[in-house]
């Protein structure tokens, strides 16, 4: 165990070793507790993977400057068996989709309001060039085709399979950014004093702004449809256009159904979750012949959202 932390700079001052096996990374996690009192988050993953978490890091680097708690770098390199290591403050709370059921309504909507002002500001940070572009319409569809041409079909998948096909050019229809890749509850914190920390970025990537909010449908609405409808309204500040709901209901019909296809791997208890999503979408969108989802409302807003101060969040 030791040579896994060897050539890593303050292990003298660890006093402890945790093993994270929470959540879907392939990177290996551990809790550090240093003489100080400190935590910190330590991530080792194969060698071969240098230059892509070398980006991630400095990725997570940039972010950590945007004025609301994430994880902050501390140091990169490679131990002396060539993994590669990424050591990060330790954003200290909760998970967030723990807290959200035992929130008021009201406080449950205005956490969701915070988390898609926080999205709107990591989307915000300039690309650059170097960064190109995924193909993510040929990708969909590309993983489409395995999902139908798998044993793992849903029944009464038609519609959402037509949706995707016929519809497939309602996405990448504004500017890319930078994505955090997998934004939802269980990658947010709720810290002490309520407010929300950010972690887990290594699913950024160049993208479409309006993907990021397939997650809600999977795992934001089950937990707490007030967060959800105040991700979106915080974003947009109210004013969400008709474009983002065409895009995003193909992003939710495509996700539906490959999400099955992506669980198989994990085991039948995964593939039940993604199949039981996936049975929720086809209901909140009646079938994809509706570009709303049943579970979003106006109604919050006009309760909960007056006077809200936005800049108030990163003070």
């Amino acid at each position: 165990m030791e040579e896994l932390f060897s050539g890593i700079p303050g292990t003298e001052e660890w006093v402890s070793v945790t093993p994270i096996s929470k959540g879907w990374s392939e990177d290996r996690k551990y809790l550090i507790q240093t003489r100080s009192g400190e935590k910190l988050l330590l991530r080792l993953s194969e060698e071969d993977t240098l230059q892509e978490k070398r980006k991630e890091y400095e990725f997570i680097s940039i972010v950590s400057s945007l004025g609301f708690p994430s994880s902050r770098p501390i140091a990169f390199g490679q131990n002396e068996r060539g993994e590669v290591y990424s050591l990060l403050s330790w954003v200290s709370g909760r998970d967030l989709e723990e807290v959200l059921p035992s929130l008021s309504e009201k406080e449950q909507y205005l956490k969701g309001r915070e988390a898609g002002i926080i999205l709107r500001k990591i989307h915000s940070i300039p690309l650059k060039k170097e960064h190109r572009v995924e193909d993510t319409k040929a990708k969909k569809l590309r993983q489409l085709s395995r999902y139908e041409n798998s044993c793992v079909r849903l029944k009464g998948d038609e519609n959402a399979l037509a949706y995707v096909k016929n519809n497939i050019d309602e996405i990448c229809r504004v500017a890319p950014v930078y994505q955090h890749g997998d934004f939802h509850p269980g990658n947010l914190i709720y810290m002490d004093g309520g407010r929300i920390g950010v972690i887990d970025f290594n699913r950024w990537r160049v993208g479409d702004p309006y993907e990021e909010f397939y997650k809600l449908q999977s795992f934001g609405r089950e937990i707490s449809v007030p967060y959800s409808v105040g991700e979106i309204d915080g974003y947009f500040d109210g004013r969400i256009p008709e474009e983002f709901w065409k895009g995003l209901s193909v992003y939710v019909a495509h996700a539906s159904l490959y999400s099955i296809k992506w669980a198989e791997k994990f085991g039948k208890k995964e593939m039940d979750a993604m199949i039981a999503r996936a049975e929720m979408a086809k209901e909140d969108y009646d079938d994809y012949r509706r570009a709303v989802p049943r579970w979003y409302s106006k109604d919050m807003a006009e309760k909960y959202g007056k006077g809200m101060e936005s800049h108030l969040i990163f003070q």
